[in-house]
Parts: structure tokens; C-alpha cells; sequence
């Protein structure tokens, strides 16, 4: 698996990652989740009817569900951590839109045991990126990230990934043009080749379109 080491600005990661503002958002609902949760188990016991202190061991059961989502994302949304454990993966910009710039990237679906790769196209709309020209066709080095909402994986896939930039972690241009020289120009150019399929993965519910493997080059089959 193809990792990408450099040092993460955290005061502008903090103020143009929106991978990273996804999941605080995600910590912020749980943690209203919870309160709500409990709120509603101490009114349902204060009833002291038993139906009541039924709904009370759901209510219960909530609160701990959403606390432990609460205390897991810190830890998960780690901005370096999410550096860290992505791959570096290619993604080019194919749109700009009302609002934002969407992006087509290649990725590897296949948990990393998998016996063989399982590549796809996924698209991803951001509202900035810095460090980068908002024309089709830009080179975007970027991260695959799971999304915190998925199952870990279903088979020997996973079902919802995204991308997130190299340029929402650094200012410095020197390290985006390194990691867009560690990523093949194979890869470039199957992304290239492929632009016209970003509108038929956009309209795909997990926007993402699976490959073909017959018509990967033989580097990546």
C-alpha cells in the first residue's frame, strides 16, 4: 500500500479540511444524540410505568451508542492519522460547480488481503482547494479515507470511500508536487482517459463507479 509521509499543518488543515470538519460535526450530533438520549431516559423512568422503563433501557442503550461515537471520532479524526493511514491515490479535478470543484479519483476498494484489486472511480464535490488550479484535468494527489458511517468493509470491499487532498494538509507546494510525482503516470492517465465518466458516477447513489478489470492497464490488473 502506497503511503505518503510529510508534516501536516494543523493550523491549516484545521481551517480548509473538510474531511476533518465532517467528522467533527459527526462527534457534535453524537454528543447532542446523547444528551437527548438521556434527557429521555430520566423522563421515561420518572413516569414509573413499566412500559416506560422499557423505552428506558432503549433510551439507555442510545446514550451509550452515541457517547461511544462521541470518544471514538477524536481519535479517529486525528488530522495526522488520516494522513497516515490513507493511501495516496491519484484525483483530478472534472467540474466546477455552484459552490465547489468536484473531483475524480482512482482508488482500491480491496482490503488490503484481498487476493486481487478492486479498482473504481469515485467523485467528491469540495468547496476549496488551495494549491491547486480549478481547471479539468489539475492533478490532485489526494488520501483514500473510509467514512466513519460505513461498515468496515462487506466482503473484500470497502463500500464508502473518499478523497481527501494532499492540499488540505499543506501549504507547502513543494510537498503537493511530490506527492503527485509518487503516484504513476498510469494512474494519471486512466484517470485522463476517464473524465467523461465523472457525470455517470456522480448520478451513482455511493458515487462510485467499479472498473472493469479487463480494461485496466496490465500495471494495475
Amino acid at each position: 500500500m502506497r503511503r505518503f509521509e510529510f508534516v501536516v499543518d494543523r493550523e491549516h488543515a484545521h481551517a480548509v479540511n473538510e474531511t476533518f470538519t465532517g467528522l467533527r460535526r459527526l462527534r457534535l450530533i453524537a454528543l447532542l444524540a446523547a444528551g437527548l438520549a438521556v434527557a429521555a431516559t430520566a423522563a421515561l423512568l420518572w413516569t414509573g410505568q413499566a412500559w416506560g422503563f422499557l423505552l428506558a433501557v432503549v433510551c439507555v442503550l442510545a446514550a451509550c451508542i452515541a457517547l461511544w461515537v462521541a470518544l471514538w471520532t477524536p481519535h479517529r479524526s486525528s488530522i495526522e492519522k488520516l494522513y497516515h493511514d490513507g493511501v495516496l491515490v491519484p484525483a483530478v479535478v472534472c467540474d466546477a460547480e455552484p459552490g465547489g470543484i468536484v473531483l475524480l479519483a482512482l482508488v482500491d476498494i480491496a482490503e488490503p488481503a484481498a487476493p486481487v484489486r478492486s479498482w473504481a472511480l469515485i467523485t467528491r464535490k469540495v468547496r476549496a482547494l488551495p494549491g491547486h488550479a480549478p481547471q479539468p484535468g489539475e492533478r490532485v494527489p489526494a488520501v483514500a479515507v473510509r467514512t466513519d458511517r460505513a461498515p468496515r468493509q462487506v466482503g473484500e470491499r470497502w463500500q464508502l470511500v473518499t478523497a481527501m487532498p494532499i492540499a488540505w494538509g499543506t501549504r507547502d507546494d513543494a510537498v503537493i508536487e511530490r506527492a503527485r510525482d509518487a503516484i504513476g503516470e498510469v494512474e494519471w492517465r486512466l484517470l485522463a482517459d476517464n473524465l467523461p465518466l465523472a457525470e455517470r458516477v456522480k448520478r451513482t447513489a455511493t458515487k462510485r463507479l467499479l472498473l472493469d478489470p479487463r480494461h485496466l492497464p496490465p500495471d494495475l490488473g
